[in-house]
C-alpha cells in the first residue's frame, strides 16, 4: 500500500485563471499536509511544466480564457499517449463531466469547492497515482533484469559454444521426436551433408548410406533414452571410401521427469579409424 507520507509529498499542479480559486485550493492542501503544491494561471504552461515535473496530480480548471481545459487535456494526452493521465478536472458545468472523462482526464470536483469531496478526490487519485507508478517501475525493473538476464544466458551459450567447438567438430540437440533443434559447428560444411543425413536420416548430397547396423544400434540407444559415449558410426561414399562419425549424447529431462531430447558432441574420426587399420 501507499502510505500517507508519501500520498502527502506527492508533487501536486493548480491550474485555473482565477487566483481566488488557487489560492482556495492550495489552503486546502496546505491544512491537509500536501507539501510539494505548485500552480499556474496560464494554461499554456501545463505541458511544458509537466515535462519538467511529471506531476503526480493535476487540478484543472476547465473555464479558462485563451485555451480552456479541454484543449490542456489534449496536450497532455500528447506527452502520455498510452499512459495514465493524472488529471483532477475543476467544472461548474455538469455537461463538461461526461466529455473530460472522455478527454482523458480521471476524475472530476465541482464548484463551488467543498473541502471534504476536493480532499477525498485528491487522496484517492493520488494512491491510485502513485500504486501505478509503483507498477510501472516494478514493470521497467522486471524487463531490465529479463534483459540482463538473456544477455547472460547468450553469453554463456556462445562461451559453452567455443568450449564445445574446441573439444569437438560440433555441438548438437534433438527434440523429443528426433528432430534437430540446435547444430553448431562446421560438420556439415566438413562433411558435404545435410542436417538430415548427419544421423542416417537421409541420403547424402554424393548418395552415400551410413551403415545400416551401426546406424540401429545407435538408434536403439536414442529410442532406450541411454547415454552414449564415443560411438563411432559410418557411412561408404560413391566411390568407395568411408567416413567415420564419433558422437557421444546424453537424454535431457526436464524438472517434472518428461524427456526433452538429446545433446551432445561429435568428431570426424575418418583419419584416425584408417591409420588403425592400417596399423
Amino acid at each position: 500500500m501507499i502510505s500517507k507520507p508519501d500520498i502527502l509529498s506527492a508533487k501536486i499542479l493548480i491550474v485555473d485563471d482565477q487566483e481566488a480559486n488557487v489560492l482556495i485550493l492550495e489552503r486546502m492542501l496546505l491544512d491537509e499536509g500536501y507539501t510539494c503544491i505548485a500552480s499556474t494561471m496560464r494554461p499554456h504552461e501545463v505541458c511544458p511544466l509537466y515535462r519538467q515535473n511529471s506531476y503526480d496530480l493535476i487540478l484543472l480548471d476547465l473555464e479558462m480564457p485563451g485555451m480552456d481545459g479541454f484543449q490542456v487535456l489534449e496536450g497532455l494526452k500528447k506527452i502520455e499517449p498510452d499512459d495514465y493521465l493524472p488529471v483532477l478536472v475543476i467544472t461548474g458545468q455538469s455537461g463538461h463531466k461526461l466529455r473530460a472523462l472522455q478527454a482523458g482526464a480521471k476524475d472530476f470536483v465541482t464548484k463551488p469547492f467543498d473541502p471534504v469531496e476536493v480532499q477525498t478526490r485528491i487522496h484517492n487519485m493520488l494512491e491510485v497515482r502513485l500504486l501505478y507508478k509503483r507498477l510501472e517501475n516494478y514493470n521497467k525493473q522486471l524487463e531490465q533484469i529479463v534483459a540482463e538476464r538473456t544477455a547472460e544466458l547468450r553469453e554463456s551459450e556462445a562461451r559453452f559454444r567455443h568450449l564445445t567447438e574446441l573439444a569437438s567438430d560440433w555441438y548438437w540437440e534433438q527434440d523429443e521426436n528426433g528432430h534437430f533443434t540446435k547444430v553448431y559447428g562446421p560438420v556439415l560444411e566438413m562433411l558435404g551433408i545435410t542436417v538430415g543425413t548427419l544421423l542416417g536420416e537421409s541420403k547424402g548430397n554424393d548418395g552415400a548410406r551410413w551403415n545400416e547396423a551401426e546406424y540401429a544400434t545407435f538408434k536403439a540407444n536414442i529410442t532406450a533414452r541411454l547415454p552414449f559415449i564415443d560411438f563411432v558410426y559410418s557411412r561408404t561414399k560413391s566411390d568407395g571410401s568411408r567416413q567415420y562419425l564419433m558422437v557421444s549424447g546424453e537424454p535431457m529431462f526436464a524438472a517434472s521427469g518428461i524427456f526433452t531430447g538429446y545433446r551432445g558432441i561429435g568428431r570426424d574420426v575418418t583419419k584416425s579409424m584408417h591409420s588403425a587399420q592400417l596399423r
